[in-house]
């Protein structure tokens, strides 16, 4: 699905065209992101952003001096220069500070950057992993300092179902007429693909199987919105579109992020015995792959919900990258196209950071996964007996854990990394007055035990 890390005829940040591809329109809307960015209250800023960043097709772009300036990337230095301008209330520009998810997630952009530069040791390898580190931590910590409680997850999360119902009318017209309405804008292809005479919608995303995770994964943030009480009428639509734009991309690996968020939602009963559910699943592979002929991991091999789907090759690139992991381990390898047919996709973000940065990549971006999990868990716990915070963790994990079974079967490579990263954004923003709350509680306790005598302190923000 994606192109090489880096490839030598792209010497331009990111690769692409050798010519700007700017529309108009795409100029109009660029220019009133900038105005509105710097003319809302702060809080407020996120929304025009993440609209121009998600529903600009990736392609567009501004090249100068053999420099790719994406719209994504112009976005963000107006982000960024925003926030410069005026600095937040409490005077951190991450809330709650450098927390341990941001430490991860500095170490894996920098190693993965260092890693690619190191593997190829040319000039146009240092200025494709400039831009990189510019997508990646520009994008990551402006949405860490934007996103800073409740309220701006609301709002990030009422963005994502109007952009859901945004792509969903068009992938639905692409499906029906078999021309991309957002192709006309340049950086996405006007005609779909079809395989086996079922047309792959993709609307404003640069493949179908991204358009459709997208929807499978926003799913459960949707249905929040519903329990929440609050935006009703657009939890219900954007649940709708995000469910259209699953099926409309005709692709197996959304239908099956979007059945895993909705196995994980109705695993809510026994919400209080995740660790037996966990350990069951885990001993259940170990037996699988004790009695299969083959490695467990090709059990993805059987998974066709779209038919004619690829997911032999899948299988077979998980078992690759097991099999040459003295290639990778270090600094990754760019030899990956050479272990058998189809293996220059890298339809896995797990295999992709592998091939990509090595096994130090590897680790940290599985640990962001580990990380989030135990904040949505810990935070759950800590808010248990009010059910309407209860729903909230609970579904917050559930789209974690449909973004995970996505990354089985793709690997992001154009504005959905941003998805992505607001994600990564929203899970500190959600869980820290929780964490706060929990380590002053415990804290006070350990004060109680040395001192002997009572204190006194804040009971949970809720």
């Amino acid at each position: 699905m994606q192109q090489s890390q880096y490839d030598p005829g792209y010497a331009a940040f990111g690769g692409g065209s050798a010519h700007s591809v700017l529309h108009p329109a795409v100029l109009a809307a660029l220019i009133i992101v900038a105005l509105l960015t710097f003319l809302l209250p702060r809080k407020y800023v996120i929304v025009p952003l993440l609209f121009g960043m998600l529903l600009i097709p990736y392609g567009q772009n501004l090249y100068v001096g053999g420099v790719h300036l994406y719209v994504c990337r112009i976005l963000i230095l107006i982000g960024w220069a925003r926030l410069l301008a005026s600095k937040p209330s409490s005077g951190r520009f991450l809330a709650g500070g450098f927390s341990t998810l941001d430490k991860v997630f500095l170490a894996w952009a920098i190693y993965r950057a260092l890693a690619v530069m190191l593997l190829f040791m040319q000039s146009g390898a240092v200025v494709n992993q400039v831009g990189f580190l510019w997508d990646a931590l520009g994008g990551y910590f402006l949405f860490r300092s934007l996103v800073r409680d409740d309220k701006d997850v609301l709002r990030v999360v009422k963005v994502f179902a109007v952009i859901a119902v945004v792509v969903a009318v068009g992938m639905t017209v692409e499906k029906t007429t078999q021309q991309n309405i957002f192709g006309f804008l340049g950086g996405v292809r006007q005609v779909p693909e079809i395989r086996n005479g079922r047309v792959r919608a993709q609307g404003v995303f640069q493949h179908s199987i991204i358009a459709g995770c997208f929807g499978a994964t926003t799913f459960p943030l949707f249905l929040w919105l519903w329990k929440s009480g609050r935006a009703r009428l657009l939890a219900v639509v954007g649940s709708a579109s995000s469910i259209v734009m699953v099926f409309t991309s005709a692709s197996s690996t959304p239908v099956g992020a979007l059945l895993g968020s909705v196995f994980a939602i109705c695993l809510w009963p026994i919400r209080n015995n995740m660790r037996v559910i966990r350990w069951g699943i885990a001993l259940c592979l170990v037996g699988l792959q004790v009695v299969m002929k083959a490695p467990v991991w090709y059990l993805v091999s059987r998974i066709d919900f779209a038919g004619g789907s690829t997911s032999w090759d899948r299988a077979f690139l998980i078992d690759s990258f097991v099999k040459h992991i003295g290639d990778w381990w270090l600094i990754g390898t760019h030899d990956y196209v050479n272990w058998g047919w189809n293996m220059w996709d890298q339809c896995n973000q797990f295999v992709s950071e592998g091939e990509t940065g090595g096994l130090v990549c590897f680790i940290c971006f599985i640990a962001m996964f580990a990380i989030c999990f135990k904040w949505i868990g810990n935070a759950r716990k800590a808010v248990e007996g009010n059910r309407k915070k209860e729903w909230f963790f609970w579904l917050l994990g559930a789209t974690l854990f449909a973004q995970m079974l996505a990354y089985v079967g793709i690997d992001y490579f154009d504005q959905s990394t941003f998805v992505w990263y607001a994600l990564l954004a929203l899970i500190p923003a959600a869980t820290r007055l929780v964490r706060v709350s929990t380590a002053n509680n415990a804290k006070a306790e350990s004060i109680v035990v040395s001192r002997q005598r009572p204190i006194y302190t804040d009971t949970l923000p809720f």
